[in-house]
């Protein structure tokens, strides 16, 4: 084992108190397969009881690690067993209670957010999906902090366009019950192809069937240590870049690594992944558009962006890869519009737009994400940009997914405010051009031919 040097020690001080490096989540997983009940109200006090028993000390061992290690830890998080799962032993359609149990729970130990409300439909539906599903809008404007995530295709199985076009139009549907805060329920739904089941962040987040009873996880993010390491190597060659974005990514997931073991000691709970996703806020100085301009752009958006963005996401994974052999969740660099100083400013300069950000997921971790849209989008036109994600995550074998906010009322040129980690987004302009034919096809979309790995 190496001995950590007085420069080390320095080095990472700087990190955390010039640089925005942080731990942006501690995540407990937690299993509710032992919480279904054909009464839903038994159900949901089940949920709430192991929820608040699990995680009774997350968030203050999460400040107390902080306090001892000297590193911030911005979010204390829960993520639970896809609900679709666990409620489809209720002898009910409606399982806006158990999501209100979440909201409960989570307010109880005092997390900011708790994800799970979700279901996985790439091949297909049962009744506790479509149950779920129909239950999105209200469940989201009922509660605060939970998140809900649907996948709708694999790799492996293909697109289920039907859930896609359902999708398209829940979003909206979510969108006109969240109008009065500009459809904040937006922003905690997400629709995925290849969703992983260790993700430790929001809104995507849920405890996938494959996980133990309880697990802690990590996600690191440090977009403002990758910008100051690359100041140090301006007029160098393409290699030097990448070498330097190599070696940072390392020292990063290091300081997550000790972060999480320390956790799940102190929790008595199983370690789980370090995700070293490099995932912005609205804070200067912490922006992945703003380290792909520091690399040579002009403006994020412009030629060059997907390019410099492959660089820089291929570099993350390469460094944190040697920093930690469970390196896991979704690992790379993270694009939200709404939560990036940078993105924002490009989109407001006229050089990012949606279609740029579309192909820019070809090569990042995630996909379209917290992208504010006209209130008057359809959900045909929102189910076809789901298709479009989820075949670039299909095809590619890759996490891709949707987050977009189809704000009331609003247009191109106005601008939307979500508060905190949230951040605020201009509106994007949607082509006008419709595919409501192709979605109304509905069907499913086959497996490519790489899915037949075996």
């Amino acid at each position: 084992m190496s001995v950590l040097t007085f420069n080390d020690v320095l080095e990472t001080t700087r990190m955390i108190t010039h640089q925005n490096l942080d731990v942006r989540t501690i995540t407990m997983g937690i299993s509710l397969r032992d919480c279904g009940h054909p009464d839903v109200k038994v159900c949901a006090d089940k949920i709430y009881d192991k929820i608040t028993k699990k995680a009774e000390k997350l968030v203050q061992t999460g400040e107390d690690i902080e306090s001892d290690l000297g590193v911030p830890i911005i979010n204390k998080r829960i993520s639970v067993t896809p609900i679709s799962m666990v409620g489809e032993s209720c002898d009910t359609s409606d399982y806006v209670p158990l999501a209100k149990a979440m909201d409960k729970a989570a307010h109880e130990v005092g997390v900011n957010f708790i994800g799970g409300f979700s279901a996985l439909v790439d091949k297909g539906y049962t009744k506790g999906d479509r149950n779920l599903i129909a239950s999105i809008p209200e469940a989201l404007s009922s509660t605060d902090v939970v998140c809900s995530s649907v996948n709708v295709g694999s790799t492996k199985a293909g697109i289920n366009m039907d859930a896609v076009a359902e999708m398209g139009r829940i979003v909206k549907a979510t969108a006109e019950k969240t109008a009065a805060n500009d459809a904040i329920g937006c922003a905690k739904l997400v629709v995925f192809c290849n969703a992983v089941n260790d993700n430790p962040f929001m809104a995507g987040a849920f405890h996938g069937v494959t996980e133990p009873e309880s697990v802690v996880s990590v996600g690191v993010s440090g977009p403002g240590v990758v910008k100051h390491a690359l100041e140090a190597v301006r007029g160098q060659d393409i290699g030097a870049v990448a070498e330097t974005i190599k070696r940072t990514a390392f020292k990063i997931t290091r300081v997550g690594q000790l972060v999480a073991q320390e956790a799940a000691k102190r929790l008595n709970t199983q370690f789980g992944i370090i995700d070293l996703s490099l995932a912005p806020t609205p804070a200067v100085g912490d922006s992945v558009a703003h380290i792909l301009e520091e690399i040579g752009l002009e403006s994020c958006g412009g030629p060059g962006t997907t390019a410099t963005l492959a660089m820089l996401n291929d570099a993350v994974k390469k460094g944190g890869l040697m920093a930690s052999s469970y390196v896991g969740g979704l690992s790379g660099a993270f694009i939200p519009v709404s939560e990036d100083a940078g993105m924002i400013a490009a989109v407001e300069r006229g050089s990012l737009s949606l279609e740029k950000l579309e192909a820019m997921t070809c090569v990042c971790s995630v996909g379209l994400d917290m992208i504010a849209i006209p209130g008057d989008t359809t959900a045909e036109t929102i189910a076809a940009i789901i298709a479009d994600e989820s075949a670039i995550g299909m095809i590619n074998n890759k996490t891709t997914a949707v987050r977009v906010i189809p704000v009331p009322g609003k247009g191109v040129g106005d601008n939307v405010e979500f508060g905190g980690l949230l951040g605020h987004a201009p509106i994007m302009a949607v082509s006008k051009y419709k595919a409501d034919t192709f979605i109304a096809r509905g069907g499913r979309i086959p497996a490519p031919v790489r899915s037949l790995t075996n």
